[in-house]
């Protein structure tokens, strides 16, 4: 996998913006949606392994968009990034297939470090 590309997906400019510009910084390449259809749309698009998503979007939220990423992708490592952390949540999302979840405002070393860490697991599956 030469190229590092991450999908992040929240419907606040200022967030999207924010994490768009860390990963950047950290050599990733960035694809941000506003929403998850927006989400869906690019995923048709390109092949994208490694997402972090806002749980509250409008329309379909980021627990049933990564139902949906997890049922054609199975191998993405999906993150869960919001700023309303509650139990039932945390055990949605893990039903949901997410690998982890962090609660707005995260930390960027964190969220660079599992995203690194992610692209590595992906590296050592397609050479199984």
């Amino acid at each position: 996998m030469s190229e590092k590309k991450i999908l992040v997906v929240d419907d606040e400019k200022a967030i999207l913006n924010l994490l768009k510009q860390a990963f950047l910084r950290a050599g990733f390449v960035v694809v941000p949606a506003e929403s998850a259809e927006e989400a869906l749309n690019v995923l048709e698009q390109e092949e994208l392994y490694v997402m972090f998503l806002d749980l509250n979007l409008p329309g379909m939220n980021g627990i049933e968009l990564c139902r949906r990423i997890k049922k054609d992708k199975p191998m993405a490592i999906v993150f869960a990034v919001t700023g309303y952390a509650s139990l039932f949540e945390l055990v949605g999302c893990r039903e949901a297939g997410f690998e982890d979840y962090f609660k707005k405002p995260a930390d960027i070393k964190t969220l660079v470090k599992v995203a690194n860490d992610a692209f590595e697991k992906i590296e050592r599956w397609k050479r199984k």
